[in-house]
């Protein structure tokens, strides 16, 4: 019998109603989601439910919109009786992980990537960071073109490595339009420019990561439950001092998803379980390995076909 990991979306996969019927639904949904309005002093809920979506969009609302959305919907999993063998996240998601791992308590998780997602909108002026997804580029190519454009005074880093053919950069509004304009030059298909406020995952938000440290020196990290994998180094972390130091550096390091999955599936992982709002990761680790089950939980109908699969 293979073995089971629980991976959770990052930001982008956020949108108005998500997780409603886990709310209306199982009590546990229900509390994560009054635990977090009172946590965090506002109205959470009445924006993931009402929106508006502008204002849901903003980084440091859709951090704890998005963890609490995920962690609802994995009350619907964990109610089925399904457990994990391995969890991972993809940026944001490492907090979902490491919450559903019991590595942080949600409190502390909601509490945390509220103040992330504030570090992170403040590091760097609005329209003065971008991001942009390159298609078809060899890894160490785009590495390579993104050296030697930062060499030239403006900052372009890979920052989300996703999978074959799909790289994410990051950096300076400049540095990502002047790589843009040369991934031909590599072999890539194109760039497309990504609709984030700031250039999440590149040497640009060091500040950010600094003050995220500070914040989560004042947090108690428990064992794992299941060994969670971390996003900067594609491995498992254990213990509070690798916790945090992987989750600060998390913040300007790219984040090695493709690498991430390759690892679990190399340990004898061969069932995936997406849980939270979309789909990204499915699609994702489908293009890494076809020949895993990759199951995607962001509705109630869908941890009952889980259920019904897994049997």
């Amino acid at each position: 019998m293979g073995k089971i990991a629980f991976v959770f979306p990052g930001q982008g996969a956020q949108s108005v109603g998500m997780a409603r019927d886990a709310y209306d639904t199982l009590p546990e949904a229900k509390a994560l989601f009054e635990s977090a309005d009172a946590k965090l002093g506002f109205e959470l809920t009445k924006l993931v439910f009402e929106g508006p979506a502008e204002e849901l969009k903003q980084t440091a609302n859709t951090q704890p919109a998005l963890l609490t959305a995920s962690l609802a919907l994995l009350q619907a999993v964990q109610a089925k009786g399904i457990k994990p063998d391995y969890a991972a996240g993809h940026s944001l998601g490492e907090y979902s992980a490491l919450a559903a791992a019991g590595v942080l308590s949600f409190e502390d998780a909601v509490s945390i990537v509220r103040a992330r997602g504030q570090f992170m909108e403040a590091a760097v002026p609005g329209g003065q960071g971008a991001m942009a997804a390159v298609l078809g580029a060899e890894r160490a190519a785009l590495t390579e073109l993104c050296a030697e454009i930062s060499a030239a005074g403006t900052v372009v880093e890979p920052a989300n490595m996703n999978c074959p053919g799909q790289i994410v950069v990051s950096g300076s509004a400049e540095g990502v339009e002047a790589l843009s304009a040369r991934v031909k030059e590599i072999g890539a298909k194109r760039a497309i420019a990504l609709e984030v406020s700031g250039p999440f995952h590149s040497s640009l938000m060091k500040e950010a990561a600094e003050k995220l440290g500070a914040k989560l020196a004042e947090v108690a990290f428990n064992e794992a439950s299941v060994p969670v994998v971390a996003n900067v180094s594609a491995r498992p972390v254990s213990g509070s001092d690798a916790v945090r130091e992987s989750l600060i550096a998390q913040v300007y390091s790219p984040v090695l998803w493709e690498d991430s999955v390759q690892w679990l599936i190399g340990e004898g992982v061969d069932t995936f379980v997406e849980i939270g709002p979309g789909s990204v990761l499915a699609g994702l680790i489908k293009k890494i390995d076809k020949t895993v089950r990759v199951f995607s939980v962001n509705s109630l109908e869908s941890a009952d076909a889980l259920a019904e699969a897994l049997v």
